[in-house]
């Protein structure tokens, strides 16, 4: 598996543990909670799984030196 989706996945592990802890501490729903921690942690996953992506691009097109 290619690191980039190494990361992604590890990420989105441990944003949907912050966000269903977070959601059920406000809530004090587990069913809400579950809603949450899926929908929101999900969709920020794959936005930086193309973060990433874009980010390694551009520093790989736009190499300058360092303050000369």
């Amino acid at each position: 598996m290619p690191r980039d989706l190494t990361k992604t996945f590890t990420y989105l592990s441990l944003h949907l543990t912050i966000g269903f802890s977070v959601a059920y501490a406000m809530t004090g729903s587990a069913h809400v909670a579950g809603g949450i921690a899926l929908v929101e942690p999900c969709i920020n996953a794959v936005a930086f799984f193309f973060h990433e992506r874009a980010w390694k691009r551009a520093g790989v097109q736009h190499t300058r030196p360092a303050f000369a």
